[in-house]
């Protein structure tokens, strides 16, 4: 991979391909619906593991519940996204990855700090986090305009 430095010191590469970024909004939608799905059908036996351990504990394990979701989707975030295809299930089958503009890999922090802004930002743009993505270069989300990151198509 050749990478020179640009003035204002970003790294140019083969990340100025705009081909790479064909479809990348949309396949982004639909990893992160596959994404969610997954999250909340591995909750679903963590949940009855709490629910047992809630049992057991005269009730004091319930107070868990709350955390389940969260901690399940960060856990997954960690191991998928900052794992060494550097993206989820969702978007392998989408065909994108995460990438850093340095040309760096993502490891599991990174990930999960990506994905904790994301849901971040979420909470109080809602669905409006989106537009960013039409203005932006590289169809970037706010997320990764802060963290240095770009979703591009996977090379297969």
């Amino acid at each position: 991979m050749t990478m020179s430095m640009i003035d204002d010191g970003t790294i140019a590469s083969r990340l100025n391909d705009v081909r790479l970024y064909d479809g990348v909004r949309t396949r982004r939608i639909m990893a992160f619906l596959i994404d969610f799905a997954l999250v909340t059908l591995i909750s679903v036996p963590v949940f009855l593991l709490v629910l047992v351990l809630g049992l057991i504990t005269l009730g004091l394990g319930w107070l868990m519940i709350g955390g389940i979701w969260p901690v399940v989707a960060l856990v997954y975030i960690w191991n998928t996204l900052g794992g060494r295809n550097q993206a989820t299930v969702g978007m392998n089958l989408m065909g994108v990855r995460l990438e850093r503009l340095d040309g760096g890999p993502i490891d599991g922090m990174l990930a999960v700090v990506h994905s904790v802004l994301f849901w971040a930002f979420n909470a109080v743009l809602t669905p409006l986090i989106l537009l960013v993505s039409l203005f932006a270069d590289r169809k970037r989300l706010l997320q990764d305009l802060l963290l240095g990151t770009v979703v591009v198509r996977s090379q297969r």
